[in-house]
Parts: structure tokens; C-alpha cells; sequence
């Protein structure tokens, strides 16, 4: 590969941003594309498959093949607060591939014994958020009910472009939540981005079902990234 390539391909993997190494298998001609980058004809759609999907491979287009070689950020779940929707859900999004974190200051919840093998944060979300940045391969669930947890990291979630960003409760409750973030800066279009009530509405009632559908929803929202656009601009 060209080292100046792989210089560019290092940095956007460091960065936690996808990009797709893309090879032109009839004369060897390589350029790195990156996600967001506008991509004119045929080959297109196939990058934009690429990049939902993560699966390099073979492709043709007007007749000439190239090979997607696909870097993907692994996605990450943050979660804010440590309840029992979130013990259900630590179990099921290892599984599934979204390696999770949940962050809470109040130690009477979080705690190793309730949450063993998670990656716990008994701390508040401003305090580790500064020390680990979101960035747009995380999502954000927000489930403490308390604002004075859930807001700061809710605003941070829709400035840093998660590709996710739910919050539990009713519709009055984030009636009232989207006042509060409003007057924290956040846009109309950005408060419009957060899932609330939170999960795909499979008529869940328990707080494992409550779980199941917030993983699904994660799920949706990430192989669906760039679809919202591509929408948009038909």
C-alpha cells in the first residue's frame, strides 16, 4: 500500500472515523474514501452499502471492479444510569457486538455487585465525557429520569453527531427535556434526532423487553446511517 495512504487510513482509524480503502483491481490505482465524502457515479451506492454495512469485498461498476477494503469504528453504547433496564441490557449488547459503558455518580446503583463485568463509571457524566469523548459511532441511552444526570450527556450526544441518542420517559417528560436542552443550545433539529419515548415500540412493558427494545433501535439506527440523507435529498 502507499505509505501515504496508510499514513491517512492510521489517522482516521485513531480518530474513530470510518473510511473505505478503495482499489481499482484493473490498474491498481488506490484512494482512501471517508465518510461523508460526496462519491459521484455508479460506484456510489456500493461505498454507501459499504459504510452501513462494514463488509469490504468485490464490486463492479461500468465495468471495471475495485475492491472495497472497509474500516468501521466498532460502535460503542453509552449508557446514563445504572437500572435495571441497564442490567438487562449490559448481557444483550455484548452479544450483539456493541461493547458497553454506563455511567451513573450515584454508587448506591452503581455498584460491581449489581453490575459485574460492566464497564462501570460511578461518576458524573460531565467528568468522564471529558475524558472519553462521544463521537458519532457511540449511542447514547440516557434512563435515569433525572436531569440533572441525563441532560448534560444528552447535549453532548447530539453535539458530537451520535449515531444514536434515546432517553426514557414519557412524551410530557420529554416535553419538558427538550425545553431544558433548548436552553442548553441545542437546536430544534438536533432535539428532533433523540428517540424518546425511548426503544422500537414493540408494546414492552418489563424492563428486560424495555431492553430488547433499545438494542433493536441502536441496531436500526446504525445500519440505517446515510439512508436519512439519501431520503432527503430523492
Amino acid at each position: 500500500m502507499d505509505p501515504r495512504l496508510l499514513a491517512e487510513l492510521n489517522a482516521e482509524r485513531r480518530a474513530r472515523r470510518a473510511a473505505i480503502l478503495v482499489t481499482d483491481l484493473d490498474d491498481g490505482h488506490a484512494r482512501l474514501v471517508r465518510e461523508g465524502d460526496t462519491i459521484v457515479g455508479p460506484i456510489a451506492e456500493a461505498v454507501g452499502k459499504a459504510f452501513r454495512t462494514g463488509n469490504s469485498g468485490t464490486v463492479e461498476a461500468e465495468g471495471r471492479r475495485s475492491f472495497l477494503n472497509v474500516h468501521l469504528p466498532r460502535p460503542r453504547l453509552v449508557v446514563i444510569g445504572a437500572v435495571h433496564i441497564s442490567q438487562a441490557l449490559a448481557p444483550m449488547a455484548g452479544v450483539a457486538g456493541y461493547p458497553l459503558e454506563i455511567i451513573d455518580p450515584r454508587t448506591a446503583f452503581a455498584s460491581p455487585e449489581r453490575f459485574p463485568e460492566v464497564d462501570l463509571k460511578a461518576e458524573w457524566p460531565e467528568d468522564v465525557l471529558r475524558v472519553r469523548p462521544l463521537d458519532g459511532y457511540t449511542a447514547l441511552a440516557a434512563v435515569t429520569h433525572d436531569p440533572k444526570i441525563d441532560d448534560y450527556a444528552l447535549k453532548a450526544a447530539l453535539d458530537a453527531g451520535c449515531f444514536y441518542v434515546g432517553a426514557l420517559g414519557s412524551r410530557k417528560t420529554h416535553a419538558k427535556r427538550v425545553e431544558r436542552l433548548q436552553a442548553l443550545g441545542a437546536s430544534a433539529e438536533q432535539v428532533g434526532r433523540i428517540a424518546a419515548p425511548i426503544g422500537l415500540d414493540i408494546g414492552a412493558a418489563s424492563p428486560a423487553e424495555i431492553a430488547v427494545a433499545i438494542l433493536a433501535q441502536v441496531i436500526q439506527a446504525f445500519r440505517s446511517r446515510g439512508l436519512e440523507t439519501k431520503a432527503g435529498a430523492a
